[in-house]
């Protein structure tokens, strides 16, 4: 019994582990380094956005924001593997002066045709990095992602959406 502890108390610290790694909360909002997001809007109501610039239900989502005067939206980009040209595209958009501008053009499919995407800067990769890394802390996994008041909304869930903003 004695040589069963060890191992008992090795098995138990590895449950810990797990329960605190798929039981742990998704990060705040208010954890967020919004010093790296784009920024678009000015309404009174905060959504966080997390985006794939070749999904077509974030491409939705954004139009659907896009008629939200009441929003400001602050994004953080998340392509997707099965996206091949979706790290290319936000690269671009991070390095541009005016990123708003940017995820418009790259969110409208203006690059889709693009054989090479022009214009990247090291420091677009380098945001683009960390948008993965707030993506990772915030334990998203899906796009598009909405954090609005508190509330996760995975999807384009209008319903839900509605809900969150108070309307």
């Amino acid at each position: 019994m004695r040589k069963m502890i060890p191992m008992i108390l090795k098995m138990a610290v590895v449950l810990v582990m797990l329960a605190g790694l798929f039981c742990s909360d998704p990060a705040r909002a208010s954890e967020m380094d919004f010093s790296k997001a784009v920024v678009i809007g000015s309404g009174p109501k905060t959504v966080v956005e997390f985006t794939d610039p070749d999904c077509p239900y974030c491409r939705t989502a954004s139009k659907y924001f896009d008629g939200r005067p009441d929003v400001t939206r602050k994004v953080f980009f998340y392509p997707l593997p099965r996206h091949p040209k979706a790290k290319e595209k936000v690269q671009y958009a991070l390095s541009q002066q005016d990123k708003a501008k940017a995820y418009h053009e790259i969110m409208s499919g203006k690059l889709d045709r693009a054989q090479r995407i022009e214009g990247i800067t090291a420091n677009g990769v380098k945001l683009q990095e960390e948008h993965l890394e707030i993506t990772r802390k915030a334990k998203i996994s899906a796009t598009p992602t909405f954090i609005i008041n508190g509330r996760i909304i995975e999807g384009l869930d209008k319903k839900r959406i509605e809900e969150a903003l108070g309307r």
